[in-house]
C-alpha cells in the first residue's frame, strides 16, 4: 500500500510539473506577442525622408566646404605641352 502511495504522488508531481511548464510556456508566448506588437516600427514619412535628405545634404555642404581646392587650368600643367608625339602626325584618318 505504501508503494502505491508513492505512485500517485509521483503522478501529482508529473502533472504538476506539466501544468507549470505549459503555463510557463504560454505565458512566454504573450509576452512575446505583447513585446511583437508594441515594438513594431513605422513607415517613415515623406516629411521623415525630406529631413534625412536635408540633413544628409547640409552635412556634406559643411564637410566640403574650404577643404578642396578649385580646380581650374592652373591645376593642369600640361595644357600648354608641345605635340612631340610623331604618331599623331602620320595617322591619316584625322
Amino acid at each position: 500500500m505504501a508503494s502505491r502511495a508513492c505512485y500517485h504522488t509521483g503522478m501529482d508531481k508529473n502533472k504538476k510539473m506539466m501544468l507549470a511548464v505549459s503555463a510557463v510556456v504560454i505565458l512566454g508566448v504573450a509576452a512575446g506577442y505583447y513585446y511583437w506588437k508594441n515594438n513594431q516600427t513605422q513607415q517613415p514619412t515623406a516629411a521623415d525622408i525630406q529631413s534625412a535628405v536635408d540633413a544628409v545634404g547640409s552635412i556634406t555642404d559643411s564637410a566640403t566646404q574650404g577643404v578642396l581646392p578649385s580646380i581650374g587650368t592652373a591645376a593642369n600643367p600640361l595644357t600648354n605641352k608641345p605635340d612631340i608625339n610623331p604618331t599623331s602626325k602620320t595617322n591619316p584618318f584625322q
